[in-house]
């Protein structure tokens, strides 16, 4: 198994009682500090995070014009089901 790529290492100030925690979980599980961080921040991303990105591809495609308003977009499914049941 390969190891992932890391970035240039990186300065964060966090609250007192969340690094105790942090490293409390590290003692624990007999891993780093940085391990801990980058789980957490993983399942972070796995849900809000992908929420917001989700959200910012939808803006990104609609400042593109790659959108279609609701009421064409509706017309069109009516369309289409009436063909099918023809």
């Amino acid at each position: 198994m390969s190891k992932p790529v890391l970035s240039d290492p990186i300065t964060l100030r966090l609250p007192v009682d969340i690094l105790a925690d942090i490293e409390t979980i590290a003692e624990a599980s007999e891993r780093t500090r940085s391990w801990v961080i980058v789980r957490a921040l993983k399942y972070y991303l796995m849900a809000e995070g992908a929420e917001v990105l989700s959200i910012r591809r939808g803006q990104e495609d609609i400042e593109a014009g790659r959108s279609m308003d609701a009421e064409d977009l509706i017309a069109e499914l009516v369309d289409r089901d009436r063909e099918d049941a023809a």
